[in-house]
């Protein structure tokens, strides 16, 4: 089971939270999830777009999103918030106006808070984004994945495994490599798992990267 099933919702009211916050009623429920869909697609695209930094990781762990009858409250945790926020008020304003044209929301207020966090490369996420971009480089997936567990380590998890599966190295059939360091006990629903799946296109095809990373047991 802990092989088919993904980590975050297997866990979720025990060690793992909503990343939204909302209530609706069962016919309105589709349109909000879509505009959650909306504002982060909005949130990546104007990052990628404009912020990424000198190693082409655009550095965002999660975004949560928190309604209310007249606000949306948008928390996105960067690992690497620096070129978001030296133009603070002017970039923020213009991300908040490209939300609310996609919303197309009148009598809601769009809220951006941006909380920096201590350690970018425990987040799965980030670590994919990194793994991808040495991927879109040409280095060898073997030494790209070797370097995510490096960096990993630096931050002193219990646990991590990464997973690639395509066309590695160029090679006309697809396969899958993995490697892992100390403990991912996947089973384990107190075992705080922070879980990524990710996709990158590189000149030989499409890449699928997953990252498991175990943080801490309660």
């Amino acid at each position: 089971m802990g092989q088919k099933i993904n980590p975050l919702g297997f866990r979720l009211g025990t060690t793992q939270s909503h990343h939204s916050l909302w209530f609706a009623q069962p016919k309105n429920y589709s349109e909000g999830l879509q505009e959650d869909k909306k504002i982060r697609k909005c949130i990546k695209n104007y990052v990628q777009k404009n912020m990424k930094n000198f190693s082409g990781v655009e550095g965002i762990a999660r975004i949560e999103i928190q309604k209310r009858i007249d606000v949306i409250q948008v928390i996105i945790w960067m690992g690497f918030p620096k070129f978001l926020i030296e133009g603070k008020p002017k970039k923020l304003e213009e991300l908040q106006g490209n939300i609310q044209k996609e919303l197309n929301c009148v009598n809601q207020k769009i809220n951006i808070d941006i909380p920096r966090i201590g350690n970018p490369y425990r987040h799965p996420n980030i670590l994919a984004e990194f793994i991808a971009e040495q991927l879109k480089n040409r280095v060898s997936f073997r030494k790209a994945m070797k370097k995510a567990i490096e960096l990993t380590e630096e931050t002193d998890p219990r646990g991590i495994q990464i997973k690639i599966r395509g066309r590695l190295g160029g090679k006309d059939m697809a396969r899958v490599e993995w490697i892992r360091e100390g403990r991912v006990p996947l089973q384990t629903i107190r075992a705080k798992i922070d879980y990524c799946s990710y996709t990158v296109r590189t000149i030989h095809g499409v890449l699928g990267i997953k990252i498991w990373i175990f943080v801490d047991e309660e």
